[in-house]
C-alpha cells in the first residue's frame, strides 16, 4: 500500500471561464512547472478550480494553509509571491 502524503501548501487556480480567459489556465500550467522545476513534488500541491464565485476579480488563486488569496494578478505578481512562499518558504 503505497503512502499518503499530505502537501505542506496547497494552490489553488481558478479555471473558470472569466479566470481562463484572464490568464487562470495559463498560470496553473505555469505553477505546475515551477513545482516541477523546483522539486516541490511533495511540498505542493497545485489544483485546478471551476470557479471560486469570484469572476469580477478574475483571475483568481489562493494559497492554503496561508489562507492567502490573489485577485487580478499578473504573472509577475503571482510568480514572486509563489516563490516567496513556495520556493523560499519565507512569510508575507
Amino acid at each position: 500500500m503505497s503512502k499518503f502524503h499530505i502537501p505542506e501548501k496547497v494552490v489553488y487556480v481558478c479555471v473558470g471561464s472569466k479566470c481562463s480567459k484572464r490568464g487562470g489556465k495559463d498560470f496553473y500550467k505555469l505553477f505546475k512547472s515551477y513545482k516541477k522545476r523546483y522539486g516541490l513534488k511533495d511540498e505542493v500541491e497545485v489544483i485546478k478550480v471551476d470557479c471560486t464565485d469570484r469572476c469580477k476579480f478574475a483571475p483568481v488563486l489562493a494559497i492554503q494553509p496561508d489562507n492567502i488569496w490573489l485577485k487580478e494578478y499578473s504573472e509577475k505578481e503571482a510568480l514572486n509571491l509563489v516563490e516567496r512562499l513556495l520556493i523560499e518558504k519565507k512569510e508575507v
